[in-house]
């Protein structure tokens, strides 16, 4: 193989390699996220639930506690969750969509539909959250 296709085809490997680490970086930056807001949300700790929102969600919820006085009147089901398991992650736009689906206080089950976003100093935020109801019996 000549030199010039051998360094384009390491080049190629190379790329790949990161574009897969970058992939796996964000994955479990998301869970990671998701995570640590769930655990706040069942503490009552506002102000950690509320550093993994992004700039979006703060500026129509401009502190701590107006942002939980939403989640724990329109969000229950992820305000007291139990049982999070991470279902599929794509991406979307600029962010990802990451499925959670979660066990409420009643032992229903809810799917969270989370969209998130890495942040320009690298952080990864929440940028929304749609609940929609499991497709358990037991409700």
């Amino acid at each position: 193989m000549p030199q010039r296709s051998r360094l384009a085809a390491l080049a190629a490997a190379s790329l790949l390699a990161l574009a897969v680490t970058a992939k796996a970086d964000d994955a479990s930056d998301i869970r990671a996220v998701i995570s640590a807001q769930l655990r706040a949300l069942n503490a009552d700790d506002g102000a950690t639930a509320y550093s993994y929102a992004a700039p979006n969600i703060q500026a129509m919820f401009p502190t701590p506690q107006i942002f939980m006085g939403m989640v724990a009147s329109g969000y229950d089901p992820v305000y007291h969750s139990r049982n999070a398991v991470f279902g599929p992650l794509t991406a979307e736009g600029t962010g990802f969509r990451q499925e959670v689906y979660l066990t409420d206080r009643k032992g229903r089950s809810w799917i969270a539909s989370y969209t998130l976003e890495r942040q320009p100093d690298g952080s990864m935020k929440i940028t929304g959250c749609a609940l929609r109801k499991g497709s358990d019996v037991s409700a």
